[in-house]
């Protein structure tokens, strides 16, 4: 089950990628920082609203693993629209929204104008892409794991394609790149709409409008993901304050950072595809109250992520120079990204036990535990590690986020210990 979404996810940081290599070779660092600043608001606005995917799957896993056919068509529904609407209501409160996230991220007076035009368009893929949060998760739930690998490698087709059109046949710079992604975001949703409703032929029963039009029905979606929107909002408060302290530090540095950020994410992403199969195998199998199969599932998902992370290691370590040569050719950005490329070389091995935890929390619907691990991790671990350290600069940004793994690896582990130890899953026999 982990490959489709591994290579989806890998796919996903292409988004960033080919804007990056695209606006890398204009010649000027303004439009790399511009897109850098866009792209960080982008992913803490539309993550902030991640519990579309993670509550969905849990949830849509339980439902299969219990045989609830209708359960997982009703889910699949409430979910998109949930997404729509939220992705309307940022359209509708876009300038005020824009306003706040620019003066938040204070870029240079050169940067702040091309950052302002690459928001007021990406701003509109808001729903396709909430909508496709929705349907990924309801994807994995069922075990359907194509699917998003057909979504996202459509989008990110789509993307490649109308980013050179855009930017070299268009004349248009950090603007087009964004304008390139709305409109790739909605032939991806689209394709994936398809999907849904041709692997809805083989659940049984229909779910009455009047389900979709009582909110009481998605009381169970808004209980599930008022933990997660938490502790999505903090993690992803991390990426943006990394990304402004960067800017703090010059356009070079900030660059830099936008480079390497795509290395996570390229982390994140594929490590996250066994976590995603953790959610939905976890899921159906604690639905069930199968024990066994439960503990069998997160052993082996975690040996394959281990050995998976040593890849991306070898990878960085061996590439990661070149990797950065192809994103840009401005030889300052090139020079402060060789420097800090160490860090990334690390953060697969140290990251692998978080993304697996966190699959095993998302597929119980145990959140309100991360939540609150979360919340100890940032404010207790991250926040303390980045003002020691801020003499060493960048340096000191990074050794935060590596701590942050740790920290969040160490508190969710022990709440697995705990949950297991005392029956909270599984009845103890």
């Amino acid at each position: 089950m982990a490959w489709p979404p591994m290579v989806a996810n890998i796919t996903t940081p292409l988004l960033g990628l080919v804007d990056t290599a695209v606006v890398g070779h204009l010649g000027t660092a303004t439009h790399l920082a511009a897109v850098a600043i866009g792209a960080s608001i982008f992913s803490f606005l539309f993550w902030a609203f991640g519990f579309l995917r993670m509550g969905s799957t849990g949830l849509t896993a339980q439902a299969l693993g219990q045989g609830d056919d209708r359960r997982v068509r009703e889910l699949l529904l409430q979910s998109i629209l949930m997404g729509v609407f939220i992705g309307l209501m940022l359209i509708l409160f876009r300038g005020p929204i824009i306003d706040l996230a620019i003066r938040l991220m204070a870029p240079s007076a050169e940067v702040e104008p091309w950052a302002r035009l690459y928001c007021e368009a990406r701003i509109f893929s808001a729903p396709a892409v909430l909508a496709g949060y929705a349907l990924m998760g309801w994807f994995f739930g069922v075990q359907y794991s194509k699917g998003p690998l057909w979504m996202l490698l459509v989008i990110n087709v789509a993307n490649m394609i109308l980013d050179y059109v855009a930017v070299y046949g268009l004349g248009m710079a950090s603007d087009g790149v964004a304008w390139a992604t709305v409109f790739a975001h909605y032939i991806g949703v689209t394709v994936a709409g398809v999907l849904a409703w041709h692997k809805l032929k083989g659940f049984s029963g229909h779910v009455p409008l009047s389900v979709l039009a009582k909110w009481r029905e998605y009381m169970a979606l808004v209980r599930v993901n008022r933990y997660l929107f938490v502790r999505t909002i903090l993690l992803l408060l991390v990426m943006l304050f990394f990304t402004a302290q960067g800017a703090r530090q010059g356009d070079s540095i900030l660059a830099a950072n936008a480079v390497l950020l795509t290395f996570l994410m390229i982390i994140s992403n594929a490590l996250d595809g066994f976590a995603f199969s953790v959610e939905a195998l976890c899921g159906e199998y604690y639905g069930r109250k199968d024990k066994a199969n439960f503990k069998k599932v997160i052993q082996l998902s975690t040996y394959w992520a281990l050995f998976a992370a040593v890849v991306l290691m070898l990878i960085f370590w061996l590439f990661g120079n070149h990797i950065i040569a192809l994103l840009t050719s401005v030889e300052t950005v090139r020079d402060d990204a060789a420097l800090y490329l160490p860090w990334l070389i690390f953060l697969p091995l140290l990251g692998i036990w978080s993304f697996m935890l966190d699959g095993i929390f998302i597929g119980t619907t145990s959140v309100k535990q991360m939540q609150n691990t979360m919340i100890l991790c940032v404010v207790g671990v991250f926040f303390p590690v980045w003002f020691i350290t801020q003499d060493l600069g960048n340096h000191g940004l990074w050794l935060s986020q590596a701590m942050l793994f740790i920290a969040r690896a160490i508190t969710l582990y022990w709440c697995y210990l705990q949950n297991m130890k005392k029956g909270v899953w599984f009845a103890n026999s």
